[in-house]
């Protein structure tokens, strides 16, 4: 696997990315889905320790390998940690054949304009110089849309854009989601403007340079073709946003050109309660089902 460069890997090879980047708002509740309530731990430390056990869980399972997995997105304490008893990232690459990313945000700021702009990022460059030194390929950051407003629409994109030149100047690529609300009654709208501005953000990005997108499974089926076949796209994937697994696959099967990165949906049906045997047996199943799902376009 290591034979070929990461960057060719995520530009041509088939599979999905599977998105391990649970932060410490949405961890408990990460935590519930797998089996474990919330009186199991006492602090955020005990906490981040059962979901990085967990998160091994599922990397250091046969089942996970860079055959059908392209990438994984860590958050940041996972990249400080180990698996498989050597760092997290190496154990992926090395072990796994499978690319190592970093979510960068740190939240969402109140919602405005009908969107919700990234808080800011202290010391962002101090934390991709560790990541570069760790060995993470790219990064990823997170906003989110709830209304088709084209003035907040263009605000998210616009600062999306600005963190992406930024992760750029450190030799990282970037993985740029402003998440549309899947329930909200005028999506398909919102998609209208967002990848309009996003074609013309893309215009701006240097020619030797390119960044990933990932968007919500958008309303109309290929609606976002465009920017797949952008030449500033190294490759556009789509986040589950709250669909069941067996949803999220059948409309991403629709979509030419885009790869799943799920979450929720990934882990959909894993239990901390399950032997290994079920365990591996569930996480095969749902990685099969998604990558099927994003080759099948």
């Amino acid at each position: 696997m290591t034979n070929r460069t990461q960057a060719e890997r995520m530009r041509s090879d088939r599979g999905f990315i599977a998105a391990l980047d649970q932060s410490g708002g949405s961890t408990p509740k990460a935590l519930r889905l797998y089996g474990i309530e919330d009186a199991a731990y006492s602090s955020d430390a005990e906490m981040f320790d059962l979901i990085h056990a967990m998160r091994s869980r599922i990397v250091t399972s046969p089942a996970f390998g860079g055959d059908r997995v392209l990438a994984a997105i860590l958050f940041e304490e996972t990249m400080d940690r180990d698996i498989g008893g050597k760092a997290s990232v190496s154990y992926l690459w090395e072990d796994k054949g499978v690319v190592p990313f970093l979510k960068i945000d740190k939240g969402l700021a109140e919602a405005s304009d009908g969107v919700q702009l990234m808080k800011p990022i202290p010391d962002l460059d101090g934390l991709l110089a560790r990541a570069v030194a760790k060995g993470i390929f790219g990064t990823k950051e997170r906003s989110v849309i709830g209304a088709a407003d084209a003035k907040g629409i263009a605000e998210v994109v616009t600062q999306q854009f600005a963190v992406a030149q930024q992760v750029l100047s450190h030799g990282l690529v970037p993985i740029l989601e402003p998440e549309v609300t899947i329930t909200i009654t005028d999506k398909s709208e919102a998609e209208v403007i967002l990848r309009d501005v996003i074609a013309v953000q893309l215009d701006g990005v240097p020619d030797d340079q390119q960044v990933m997108l990932k968007l919500s499974l958008p309303t109309v089926a290929n609606h976002y073709l465009p920017l797949v076949t952008h030449p500033r796209v190294m490759r556009v994937v789509a986040l589950s946003g709250g669909y069941s697994r067996d949803e999220a696959d059948a409309l991403l099967a629709q979509n030419t050109g885009l790869t799943a990165s799920f979450s929720r949906a990934l882990t959909e049906g894993l239990s901390a309660q399950q032997s290994d045997e079920a365990f591996n047996a569930t996480l095969d199943s749902a990685i099969q089902s998604i990558y099927d799902a994003s080759v099948a376009g």
